[in-house]
């Protein structure tokens, strides 16, 4: 229901809506980046992904000694937030104090990870994420709004069709997508890393993806890069 939510929000009185998962590909990216590096000698294996804020508060807290193998790579919010505060508004021409970023996530402890220290403009004081809805409490805004979402994009119903993220931020690919199951970033990751690798380097070995995914027991991919 990506379209309904979409024209829910612009009801609601949202300038602008973007896609997480287009944050989601560059998360991507940036971490098979770092994979190849570390690979390469430049940093510890093995690599551990960053983008659970309750994930990164239990590590720091229980088991600081491993900080040092975690991602150095933002989340899917933060980095929709940081690149709407610097390119979205250098493109648009508006003042970045005139920017509210709200990120509608399922997760409480996004509330945490907006909230982090670190997570501020150059200046120090500015976050990039200045507020975060739960899907429960966006749900509860449209109902306090007199918004029936499921009368939104049928047109049998209301005429109100399914709307469109805002570009560019709001095009993503499948790499992104699964980021929501578990196990979806380590293997948009890998994949991404074989593709990063080049055509030539992957014909020389074979590379094979046993099921990342899935909650049950490890989840294993292996191969050989000549």
């Amino acid at each position: 229901t990506p379209g309904r939510m979409v024209a829910a929000l612009r009801m609601l009185g949202f300038d602008a809506v973007f896609d997480t998962v287009f944050a989601a590909d560059l998360t991507v990216v940036e971490e098979a980046h770092e994979l190849l590096q570390r690979l390469n000698g430049k940093g510890p294996l093995p690599l551990l992904t960053s983008c659970s804020p309750g994930w990164v508060s239990y590590l720091e807290k229980f088991f600081p000694q491993l900080i040092p193998l975690t991602s150095s790579c933002r989340s899917p919010m933060t980095m929709l937030s940081v690149l709407s505060k610097t390119y979205y508004a250098e493109n648009h021409n508006v003042p970045v104090d005139q920017i509210y970023n709200v990120a509608v996530m399922p997760c409480v402890a996004k509330k945490f990870e907006a909230r982090r220290p670190e997570h501020k403009l150059a200046d120090g004081h500015t976050p990039y994420t200045d507020a975060v809805l739960t899907t429960r409490e966006l749900i509860w805004m449209l109902k306090a709004s007199g918004i029936d979402f499921w009368t939104l994009g049928n047109l049998d119903v209301a005429a109100y069709p399914d709307e469109a993220f805002d570009s560019p931020l709001g095009t993503a690919s499948g790499a992104g997508t699964i980021f929501g199951a578990t196990g979806g970033v380590m293997e948009a990751a890998l994949r991404t890393a074989a593709a990063q690798l080049g055509d030539e380097q992957a014909a020389a070995g074979h590379i094979e993806y046993r099921q990342a995914r899935g909650v049950r027991g490890l989840r294993e991919a292996g191969g050989e890069i000549a």
